[in-house]
């Protein structure tokens, strides 16, 4: 088994990236996998950037992911800042999610299930969406980097896009005790889980969301991609490098 990485916007490309991905067929479309020291890339809005963030063929990626006989993935994304004590450009492993509607942006389901067939079920959260031993993998790789990770864990909202969110919606949101906000990373955690994969989360704060606060013109949120890349990199590759996969710790519940 191998493991993979899903990049955001803030990566167009990855040291040691193969010169042309894999295409898989799946039921939902073709999916394209890049091999990248012994792991799978999966670039979230394309190679080059063509999906904006209800565009991302999500189930697709994670059919292909499976395929490819992932056993443990890294999920990536660029956030916005809700609380004040998570700082900017620092990379953060993510402990637990709010997704307040378990939805895809086309408005189905998130799940794999979306029509009866056989091996449905519910999938159950017994020991979190976020592996426990994959993030304790993740704390090991980065201190062999030398370049540890805070003991900061974040609490990551997911809110489908493409628009950004209002002041007031800011406001409710960081009332509901979270950390970092933005428009992907949830579909793809639950959807791998649905498949049996072990995800962890890896999350740089890009720019702050708090209510009242001026949103960043386009430059300067260029300029923070940038950043959020480089903080990111480093562990990025030292995942598809010596990144193993884990146990799958939830379960599907199935009625048969």
């Amino acid at each position: 088994m191998s493991v993979a990485v899903i990049l955001g916007s803030a990566f167009d490309g990855l040291p040691g990236l193969g010169a042309a991905p894999v295409v898989h067929p799946t039921p939902y479309g073709e999916a394209e996998l890049w091999p990248c020291r012994g792991g799978h890339v999966v670039f979230r809005h394309g190679r080059p950037h063509r999906w904006l963030p209800h565009q991302v063929p999500y189930r697709a990626h994670a059919w292909a992911l499976r395929e490819a006989g992932c056993g443990a993935l890294l999920v990536t994304s660029s956030a916005g800042v809700l609380a004040e004590d998570v700082p900017l450009f620092e990379p953060l492993l993510v402990s637990d999610l709010v997704m307040l509607d378990n939805r895809l942006p086309d408005g189905t389901a998130c799940t794999l299930f979306e029509r009866p067939r056989e091996g449905q079920g519910h999938l159950v959260v017994e020991h979190g969406l976020f592996s426990r031993d994959l993030t304790d993998q993740l704390h090991g790789i980065a201190r062999d980097l030398g370049r540890p990770l805070s003991d900061r864990e974040v609490v990551f909202l997911y809110r489908d896009g493409p628009r950004t969110k209002t002041a007031a919606e800011n406001r409710v949101f960081a009332g509901l005790g979270v950390d970092v906000n933005s428009m992907t990373l949830a579909p793809e955690v639950v959807l791998a889980s649905e498949l049996g994969i072990p995800c962890a989360g890896l999350v740089t704060g890009h720019k702050v969301s708090r209510a009242g606060l001026a949103a960043p013109d386009e430059d300067a949120i260029s300029a923070s991609l940038v950043a959020s890349r480089a903080a990111q990199q480093a562990l990025v590759l030292g995942f598809l490098e010596r990144g193993e996969p884990v146990p799958f710790r939830n379960h599907l519940y199935r009625f048969d």
